[in-house]
């Protein structure tokens, strides 16, 4: 079995380290390793590219690039390499990341950036562990053990409600 791949989680501006906050949990619960940085797409090009084109060799399967406002990371990530890339639009002060969203899912043809919803750390950590589980069964079964809880916790919040209501 080969060794599981890291996670690069990639944050524009300190500011958005509440929301990648939440991503990180997320791995931390699956195990799975991951480097964070703060480099930007305006202010720090070169940085980006670096990490991008040696993100393979650096032994990362996915990337996450987290931003908000003019939220050109993950694009600028995903410009330099193959491996895949996750946006995590966060919210900023003018419109409440909905131009986040924007720029992370309008890329062009060729560069694809999956995007989450706004503010969904939670979300880009999981779409990250899916993608390392295509390859590494013993994350797949731990994928698949947090979705049977998942629904096992509906399942009950619902048989407490019957009681509830039915008396």
């Amino acid at each position: 079995m080969s060794q599981l791949r890291k996670v690069a989680v990639v944050m524009g501006s300190d500011s958005d380290l509440p929301i990648v906050r939440k991503c990180l949990k997320v791995l931390d619960q699956f195990s799975v390793p991951y480097e964070v940085r703060v480099i930007s797409a305006h202010r720090t090009p070169e940085a980006a590219m670096e990490l991008a084109r040696g993100a393979r060799e650096a032994g990362f399967g996915v990337i996450i690039g987290a931003a908000g406002m003019a939220a050109h990371l993950a694009g600028v990530l995903a410009a330099y390499t193959t491996l895949p890339v996750i946006g995590l639009p966060c919210k900023g002060p003018s419109l409440e990341g909905l131009d986040a969203l924007l720029a992370m899912v309008q890329m062009p043809k060729g560069v694809p950036v999956a995007t989450v919803a706004i503010d969904g750390g939670d979300n880009a950590a999981y779409l990250a562990i899916q993608m390392l589980a295509i390859s590494d069964p013993e994350l797949a079964r731990k994928l698949d053990e947090k979705k049977a809880a998942m629904a096992q916790e509906v399942m009950d919040k619902d048989k407490k409600l019957q009681k509830e209501i039915m008396g």
